[in-house]
């Protein structure tokens, strides 16, 4: 049994957990940096501990810090939200060596997974269908030019310790493929600690659909319906809605399915996403395993009733799942519009500032996850979130409206500060959107 819970994250996600634990009677302990120390889950979990400056480096991701605030608040399991260290195997090794219950995959799981090369050959003898590329990580630029040409043009060159949309590039001829790649390199080295590169055929329009799956550690699991993610700006999801539009059964289906196969040969446990391209013709290609909880998983809690932080502990804590695939009963329309402290008339660039103003929508079937109130000051060290706004209705239509409605409610204001609100209050108009005929360059296509 879990008894108390360290969150080792911050913003939304941190008050989302210490909410779901406190429902649960499970105490926690929210670990925070100094800019952080006013934070919204600080004053409302049952202890905190600072765990270094504003800086993440210092801080969210200092592990001997934030193993330490464990031991001494006496937590004997660690829940560490998304992003930050939540698929760092390391970081779930340490825990465990330490005695602290990881509320995730295994470590070893996670260290496969994370390498997407040997994720892609995992997923390829799973039968699951991949996109043409390299097998293994090329060692130097000439033997990944000469995989690039053997698939064609365009490609994309991925860091094998990749993740978040971060350490990739698109080539399209063979004239930008060394610069890229190199550029690539020293991008991955420095994010990640790992310059290995893949390279694999880049689909220039394409559905990007990730499939929310739950395992247990006795050899259980299910799917829990499709996300459509594909409203995106240099890889970073901004609009995800559930069920996939427009997207018939006999493609999702399988693609579920695909999702299981592969939750099981790679001995996954917990909650885990499997992302996906689909193209023109309804082929979908595997493309990653993200090891974690996924920011956009309120639209599956949505449809399906069942709360993903509680499944995550409960299958930390050695449960079975207690229930198949026929049991889960997807009903309905969710949609989640991603509120960012970003300028888009400047580039998306970052606008942090102090929230003068700060007001959320509400009514039936609207939630919103946030942190953020009048007063609150938006550090600038961190990821640009400030609230994620969810609907739900019967059907997309109404779903529209009813997202459209609440981002007319939103309000946010304050020296400094401009959020993606407008934006994608007019991106929910787009033609292209409604009609369910939208890319994963359609944003690109808006914003050049």
């Amino acid at each position: 049994m879990i008894k108390k819970v360290l969150i080792a994250n911050r913003g939304e996600i941190a008050l989302r957990v210490a909410r779901t634990c406190r429902e649960l009677g499970i105490a926690t302990v929210a670990a925070h940096s100094s800019a952080d120390r006013d934070s919204a889950v600080v004053s409302f979990a049952d202890e905190s501990v600072q765990i270094g400056p504003g800086p993440s480096r210092d801080s969210y991701l200092n592990i001997p810090a934030v193993v330490e605030a464990a031991r001494i608040r006496g937590a004997d399991a660690v829940h560490p939200g998304y992003g930050f260290l939540s698929e760092n195997p390391d970081f779930a090794e340490i825990c465990a060596a330490e005695g602290l219950t990881f509320i995730g995959p295994p470590a070893e799981v996670m260290a496969r997974l994370g390498d997407k090369a040997v994720a892609r050959r995992i997923m390829s003898e799973a039968g699951l269908p991949l996109l043409p590329g390299s097998r293994d990580t090329p060692d130097h630029p000439e033997q990944a030019a000469q995989v690039a040409a053997e698939i064609g043009y365009p490609v994309i060159i991925k860091a094998a310790a990749g993740g978040g949309g971060r350490g990739m590039s698109v080539v399209h001829d063979p004239d930008g493929f060394e610069r890229a790649y190199r550029h690539t390199r020293s991008t991955a080295q420095a994010v990640f600690g790992d310059g290995r590169l893949y390279v694999e055929r880049y689909l220039a329009s394409a559905r990007h659909v990730e499939v929310q799956v739950l395992a247990d550690a006795h050899g259980a699991a299910v799917h829990l319906g499709a996300r459509d993610c594909s409203l995106q700006r240099r890889h970073q999801k901004l609009v995800e809605e559930t069920p996939a539009p427009a997207l018939p059964a006999e493609i999702v289906e399988p693609l579920c399915a695909a999702a299981v196969r592969g939750t099981l040969a790679s001995g996954y446990v917990g909650a885990g996403t499997f992302e996906f391209l689909v193209d023109g013709e309804g082929r979908f290609y595997f493309m990653e395993v993200n090891c974690r909880l996924q920011v956009e998983h309120p639209v599956t809690e949505m449809v399906t009733g069942l709360d993903l932080v509680a499944e995550q502990i409960r299958i930390a804590a050695g449960e079975p799942l207690g229930y198949g695939q026929d049991d889960v009963d997807p009903r309905g329309v969710s949609i989640e519009c991603r509120i960012n402290a970003e300028d888009p008339r400047r580039d998306f660039a970052p606008a942090p500032g102090s929230l003068t103003e700060f007001t959320v929508p509400a009514g039936p079937f609207v939630r919103v996850d946030t942190h953020a109130a009048p007063g609150y000051r938006i550090p600038a060290y961190y990821d640009s979130l400030v609230a994620k706004v969810v609907v739900w209705a019967p059907d997309r239509p109404r779903a529209l409206a009813r997202m459209r409605r609440a981002l007319d409610e939103l309000h946010a204001d304050g020296p400094g500060v401009v959020t993606t609100t407008g934006f994608l209050r007019e991106l929910l108009d787009h033609p292209r959107f409604v009609a369910a005929e939208h890319d994963t360059v359609l944003i690109e296509s808006l914003t050049r």
